[in-house]
């Protein structure tokens, strides 16, 4: 694991933009198409800018959500259109987003759809953050399921989530999907998630993001600011 703290949250959210930059340029150098999955909320958004204005082949880029709450696209509280506004814009407009939430399926049957077929693996990166509770994606520590959720062996890409800490159903990525990356990129602010992350990153089973930092799979470096 690999840290970097910074003065500023642009700061931390540039140096954010370049790694995944690097790590999208390493794939696509090697073969003809790279995906990378982004996740929601206000902490990427800046990351997203600078990403945006990456000059780079995002044609030959896909890219997956960590996890969606069950609304459509249009829904303010859609990580899509978070996405499509924030990020799939300027350099980035020709990149692909693949959606999760589809209309007239529920959230089971399209985790199940999700898994046929499975996108370009590894991805070059997953950009993640972390919540208050300890949880990354949608993988709240409630969630019936997390124990599923956060099996970096069960062979499944998104589950259904429902927890309290939301009014919507939801839709994740599962820590088996995250990890199949070259990296993970955990980009989180404020020194209240500094305080969990150090707890997370002391205690195996104290929070969900705890199992994200002890996977072995895929190397995760830290981006913090206050």
């Amino acid at each position: 694991m690999t840290e970097h703290r910074f003065e500023s949250r642009d700061e931390a959210s540039t140096a954010a933009a370049s790694r995944i930059a690097e790590l999208l340029k390493y794939r696509l150098k090697h073969q003809d198409h790279a995906s990378f999955v982004i996740s929601g909320g206000s902490s990427p958004l800046e990351c997203f800018r600078a990403l945006s204005e990456t000059p780079l082949d995002w044609d030959r880029v896909d890219i997956l959500l960590s996890d969606e709450r069950w609304v459509p696209p249009d829904h303010d509280d859609s990580n899509e259109k978070l996405a499509r506004e924030a990020l799939l814009v300027d350099k980035a407009s020709e990149a692909q987003l693949q959606p999760v939430y589809a209309a007239g399926v529920s959230a089971e049957q399209r985790c199940d759809d999700l898994q046929d077929p499975l996108p370009v693996l590894p991805f070059s990166c997953a950009l993640i953050g972390m919540g208050t509770d300890g949880h990354f994606a949608s993988l709240f520590p409630d969630a019936d399921n997390l124990e599923s959720g956060l099996d970096v062996e069960s062979g499944r890409l998104y589950i259904p989530v429902a927890t309290a800490a939301s009014p919507h159903p939801r839709v994740s990525m599962t820590l088996a999907g995250i990890s199949r990356s070259d990296e993970v990129v955990l980009l989180f602010f404020g020194e209240e998630k500094l305080a969990i992350y150090e707890q997370a990153r002391a205690d195996a089973n104290g929070f969900p993001v705890s199992k994200l930092l002890r996977q072995k799979r895929a190397p995760v470096r830290v981006f913090w600011a206050p």
